[in-house]
């Protein structure tokens, strides 16, 4: 399998093979040993605290044994909006740069049920357009509209990359050529795989930062530690993060914190605690920071690394921006928060305590205010007004690029 392009455009950079390295057999999939294998494969290879593009690489292979497929998309995703940050394409859908935007606006703009968005919203991890419309294809205008008249792909089979926390952190399409549309239990499969992608997505982001040569005062705060909660490897940002840290009476010093919640990562893996290990504690400035551990090896293993990761007690990046680039107002803000996490009018009038009457008439004001229509497009405008500048950028700890504010 070759190895990802460069992080260049917009929609999911499709890791793709060429006609010669596709096997055409289907039907491959089920509870046979090849699928048990390459379930045990991909969950391996997801706690090997690999590099992002690593991970991929292994784990597509490994897939492309029990799913015969003739190009994949695999795209990194804001778990604050689920709005695509990073992509990779392969194989016939590499250079189709020209379409991204196309592609973006129809993804946001108008979703059918099988937008990523969507499935995450419907805490689906997978579906098959084939299998969707029940082989009416001209159902899905992303197909009819898209796909098939640029590619030629008939069949679409996609898994949204969700963690135990509902926390979204990719997506992966798999394509098909005509005649080989995916089945139930092809599509099962990937379902049943996707928390492992999830985890080797989000794990392979944060590999690739501990192990990034960051200008010292900048970039991201991460740091690793070994099976005795020792720091082994660490960004300068983490460096800084540790020296303005204030020593609480429990940890005694910012090591000694360090170790304590890499310690409460461990039990969350060997399942003595039941709550992922996240904590908060004050800089000497006065400023909150949150720290999140996660081990990086085997599940229960109570001896291997963990990754831990340092940020500012902030809301998500998106709402700043979009406030600042509109002049919106906090009411405003808040709402657009929601809008982007796919609460319907009801269940932003619960959330902030007004009536949807209220709710309506903000909305029209932030419609105004940024030039759109519907919450659609308002989302649409947010992904090529803030995302798309962005794209292929590192990405940080939470899912947002690094250095952006």
């Amino acid at each position: 399998m070759s190895r990802p392009g460069a992080l260049v455009g917009i929609a999911p950079r499709c890791l793709g093979y060429h006609a010669g390295e596709v096997h055409r057999q289907t039907g491959a999939v089920g509870k046979g040993l090849l699928a048990e294998r390459v379930r045990r494969d991909i969950e391996v290879i997801a706690r090997a605290g690999l590099r992002l593009d690593d991970f991929l690489d292994e784990t597509l292979s490994s897939l492309h044994r029990a799913l015969s497929f003739d190009a994949a998309c695999v795209a990194t995703v804001d778990p604050a909006t689920l709005i695509i940050t990073s992509a990779r394409k392969y194989g016939g859908l590499r250079g189709a740069d020209d379409h991204d935007v196309a592609w973006g606006q129809q993804e946001y703009g108008t979703p059918e049920a099988t937008s990523f968005p969507l499935l995450a919203s419907a805490a689906q991890r997978a579906v098959g357009t084939h299998l969707l419309t029940e082989g009416h294809l001209e159902r899905s205008p992303r197909m009819t509209e898209f796909i098939r008249p640029l590619f030629g792909y008939t069949d679409e089979l996609r898994g949204v990359c969700s963690d135990d926390r509902d926390s979204t952190w990719g997506g992966v399409a798999l394509f098909r050529d005509p005649g080989r549309p995916f089945d139930a239990d092809e599509t099962a499969f990937l379902a049943e795989l996707t928390p492992s992608l999830a985890l080797g997505i989000r794990s392979g982001i944060l590999a690739r930062i501990a192990t990034a040569l960051v200008p010292a005062n900048r970039g991201p705060a991460v740091l690793i530690t070994d099976g005795r909660g020792e720091i082994v490897q660490a960004t300068p940002g983490a460096r800084d993060e540790l020296d303005r840290l204030v020593p609480g009476p429990a940890a005694g010093s910012p090591a000694g914190i360090i170790s304590l919640i890499a310690g409460a990562a461990r039990r969350y893996a060997t399942g003595e605690s039941a709550t992922p290990p996240r904590a908060r504690f004050r800089t000497s400035s006065g400023q909150w920071l949150v720290i999140h551990a996660a081990p990086l090896d085997a599940a229960g293993s109570t001896h291997g690394q963990v990754v831990v990761t340092i940020e500012e007690a902030r809301p998500p990046e998106i709402v700043a921006l979009v406030v600042a680039a509109y002049d919106l107002t906090p009411r405003e803000r808040d709402i657009v928060q929601l809008v982007l996490q796919g609460l319907d009018t009801k269940e932003i009038a619960q959330a902030v305590f007004l009536s949807s009457y209220t709710v309506q008439d903000h909305l029209k004001a932030i419609f105004d205010k940024v030039g759109v229509r519907s919450r659609r497009e308002l989302v649409a405008k947010i992904y090529v007004d803030q995302y798309v500048p962005r794209i292929g950028a590192e990405l940080g700890p939470s899912g947002w690029f690094v250095g952006s504010v």
